[in-house]
């Protein structure tokens, strides 16, 4: 028995005065403490807490987590709204509502962590100090450093999305220069939150209750969402037909779906993961439609009168399922053999399922079919995109030279992202299952 539990044993005899003890061994911070207690005073006296209470508290998510979180989901639904804005009413000014969201979520995120940097480094005690990385001569978890670094991108990005615009008038593209750099930092935002909270999920004792684990799984699907801003101007249903959409999904998308599975609690970790990723897209498509919006900038080619989401999300819950069912067929065992087994089989698996699913779905997106109020087909056109039959065909077809179609050599280049993006995913998804601090 340990220093600890020796020292809890002997208090909690001395106040339950000779009952039978329970001891419940909970893991903090990289330190084993032992909570004692007895079954007489357990329903004879309410000031003594129950076995159920301790092992509450012990895995109790702390509230900065928690503020974190709320920030970085306040910044993927910002960024989503403010995509929305920019496609409906044009650049208006740098106080939107959507402009609120993104930078009030993270103002929250940094000054949570920035506080919890303080009381760390200079309040904090010795297991707490053992549980953080030191910087600078600072201490605070992992998750906060990588959170104050994504706001400070986010606040730098903000002068600089302005000078742009003064000089260079409205955007072309979705991911200009500054709107980069502040995707860069909201990302890094919530991959702090998830950091913060994979820290919470690997310290949890064994058994439920698990909140710190099916928040790491709603963490990790805000981050997809994040991933997925990047792919935005290449994943179009129009453009599912291309090369280059099938190589950037490659490479982006197993390395998050097996990396973060495989940091997961969960059996269908990866599962469970894209289908956060797909509620969070395709609820933002329903309910945007539902405010009215105007263009207020011209060329106006489409009168939209209501605010323009975008498209209906990937079915990335289809090659999620594969991975999933992969990984439980494979084992959850480790060995250098093993993995690269899975890393091929990924890969592999990953694109067969996301190119079948993607190929014939995004036929359908494209098709009179889908104008309805839950595939939204016909609402994410924004006020510069002119009618026309253009919007029910592949680019591919009608304008290869700018949307190169995917043939077999594309393909196979595809492929070979996959399986790489799929052992880049899983190496950080092993170290992640270690992480403490």
């Amino acid at each position: 028995m340990s220093r600890e539990c020796r020292v809890a044993t002997a208090l909690a005899r001395l106040i339950c005065s000779g009952a039978t003890l329970v001891t419940l061994t909970v893991q903090r911070g990289g330190l084993k403490s032992c909570v004692t207690e007895t079954s007489a005073a357990l329903t004879q006296d309410p000031g003594i807490m129950t076995e159920n209470e301790v092992t509450r508290a012990a895995t109790a998510v702390p509230f900065y987590a928690w503020a974190v979180l709320a920030g970085g989901t306040s910044i993927a639904i910002g960024i989503l709204w403010d995509i929305s804005w920019h496609r409906t009413i044009g650049r208006d000014t740098f106080w939107t509502p959507a402009h609120m969201a993104i930078y009030i979520g993270g103002l929250v995120g940094g000054f949570t962590c920035g506080w919890l940097v303080i009381r760390t480094s200079f309040f904090g005690n010795l297991q707490e100090h053992a549980a953080a990385v030191r910087l600078w001569g600072f201490r605070a978890p992992l998750g906060a450093w990588i959170t104050i670094w994504g706001v400070l991108a986010m606040l730098t990005s903000a002068p600089f999305d302005n000078w742009w615009h003064d000089a260079y008038g409205v955007d072309v593209k979705i991911l200009s220069p500054p709107h980069t750099v502040l995707a860069l930092g909201m990302w890094a935002s919530v991959l702090g939150a998830l950091m913060l909270l994979l820290r919470e999920q690997n310290l949890a004792p064994p058994g439920p209750p698990q909140p710190g684990r099916w928040l790491f799984i709603y963490a990790a699907g805000l981050l997809v969402v994040m991933a997925s801003v990047f792919l935005i101007e290449r994943s179009w249903p129009n453009q599912q037909h291309t090369g280059i959409f099938y190589q950037m999904s490659a490479a982006t998308l197993p390395l998050y779906l097996l990396g973060l599975a495989r940091a997961s609690k969960f059996k269908w970790g990866a599962s469970l993961i894209a289908l956060v990723y797909m509620g969070i897209v395709a609820l933002m498509a329903w309910v945007l439609p539902l405010f009215p919006g105007q263009p207020r900038l011209g060329p106006i080619r489409n009168p939209v009168t209501h605010f323009v989401p975008l498209p209906f999300p990937l079915l990335l819950v289809v090659p999620a399922l594969g991975i999933d069912l992969l990984r439980s067929w494979l084992g959850h065992g480790h060995g250098w053999r093993r993995d690269w087994l899975l890393v091929l089989l990924t890969g592999s698996l990953f694109f067969a399922l996301f190119l079948a699913t993607q190929w014939f779905f995004s036929a359908f997106l494209i098709s009179h079919s889908a104008e309805n109020w839950f595939f939204a087909a016909d609402r994410h056109w924004g006020y510069r995109e002119g009618p026309g039959d253009w919007h029910w065909k592949f680019w591919s077809e009608t304008s290869p030279q700018w949307n190169p179609p995917l043939t077999l050599k594309r393909a196979l280049i595809a492929l070979i992202l996959s399986i790489g993006a799929s052992r880049v995913g899983l190496w950080l998804g092993n170290w992640m299952a270690k992480v403490r601090r």
